[in-house]
């Protein structure tokens, strides 16, 4: 996915948030991502973002798809249709995976949660929502499961910053938690209620800090959102739109569908390798496909760090010498960091940490290094 200015931002084809209303009253900016207009910033791109890293944020990403898969088979059913080992995940436990093409290039990065024996959660993509639930819908053939698009149905909030576990106990509404937030480790979820409505709570985010994401009936977002701010004002909280989201992501080496990951990109050159399963017994799609790996001249994804305010952008060239090598995927200057940072898809020849490369900033040539991914992370605070 990507993000730009919409044309016509009240063109009838582009989708609302049911926030939609609360953030215009905030003043938010908007941009049309993936089809839905969507807060870009409410205030600055460096105040929002430095707010998740030193307290905490709260954002609308109920553009997210998401889609149920119900039925006896449906954990052999994720097996086959997706790169992790879902039948290992234990009820209340979230897992990142991929959705592979036969190919082995990568129709979508996706979480799913498992609810029960027979019942799971994927959560994917804005853009990709369609092409997710169309490729589950035919790999079910033969598997008794039930594939459901519930994404209208669905409101989704995220509270990211250190102090985004004082808030959600702090908010008034929040009850019977099946399992109290401090005991909930990363990607694990708890179901709550919000005003006596079913609620799910995630320990997971798309930020690098500590932080939630409440899933809950689109006709009860405003009130949960309301309910958040109020309880997050003595915390710091602060809205925060897609643009403080971005970098903050690109920060903690977090790959974006359409930038990092694509049907173009095996799994192991993103340096997601670790995340498709080649122990779990029998088929799935794109299976040989892995493991026979992608071609002798494949790029690889690096972090590249540089010196001096001149970042690296999408689609800049990145140089060895007066040989191209490489193209950048991401690129900023790092609000936390202060310096810029990129991530990019050079030549293997390239790539090991410590390279000195050189990056094409309209027409200027600028030194950069390899460094590992992540650029930034946080002191673990949960189990």
């Amino acid at each position: 996915m990507t993000d730009s200015p919409a044309d016509d931002l009240k063109n009838s084809d582009v989708k609302h948030s049911p926030l939609h209303a609360v953030h215009e009253q905030a003043g938010a900016s908007f941009t049309d991502f993936a089809g839905w207009l969507m807060p870009v910033r409410y205030s600055s791109d460096l105040a929002e973002h430095h707010a998740v890293r030193t307290a905490a944020g709260i954002f609308d990403i109920s553009h997210m798809a998401e889609i149920l898969v119900e039925g006896p088979a449906a954990a052999a059913f994720l097996d086959f249709a997706l790169a992790g080992k879902l039948s290992a995940v234990t009820i209340t436990q979230a897992k990142y995976s991929l959705l592979l093409d036969p190919s082995g290039g990568i129709i979508d990065d996706l979480v799913a949660y498992r609810f029960g024996d027979d019942s799971f959660l994927v959560v994917a993509n804005a853009g990709n929502r369609y092409a997710v639930f169309e490729a589950l819908s035919h790999r079910a053939a033969g598997f008794d499961v039930v594939v459901t698009d519930a994404s209208d149905g669905y409101a989704l909030i995220a509270v990211q910053g250190p102090r985004s576990r004082e808030i959600l106990e702090a908010t008034d509404g929040i009850t019977d938690l099946g399992k109290p937030l401090a005991d909930l480790k990363y990607y694990w979820s708890t179901d709550a209620f919000f005003d006596g409505i079913p609620l799910l709570i995630g320990r997971t985010g798309y930020t690098g800090e500590d932080g939630f994401e409440l899933y809950l009936g689109a006709d009860s977002a405003e009130r949960l959102w309301a309910a958040l701010t109020t309880a997050g004002e003595r915390y710091g909280l602060v809205p925060a739109g897609l643009a403080s989201r971005d970098t903050l992501r690109l920060e903690a080496g977090m790959p974006l569908y359409g930038h990092e990951l694509g049907l173009d990109t095996q799994p192991v050159q993103a340096g997601l390798g670790r995340v498709v399963n080649l122990t779990k017994e029998g088929d799935f799609v794109g299976r040989q496909s892995i493991e026979r790996g992608p071609g002798d001249d494949a790029r690889v994804l690096v972090g590249l760090v540089a010196e001096g305010k001149r970042a690296g952008r999408a689609g800049y060239p990145v140089f060895a010498g007066d040989t191209e090598v490489g193209i950048i995927t991401s690129g900023a200057l790092s609000p936390t960091l202060g310096h810029p940072i990129a991530m990019a898809y050079v030549d293997a020849g390239s790539s090991e940490p410590g390279t000195e490369l050189q990056i094409d900033v309209r027409g200027s040539r600028v030194a950069a290094s390899v460094v590992p991914i992540p650029f930034y992370k946080r002191e673990n605070t949960n189990g």
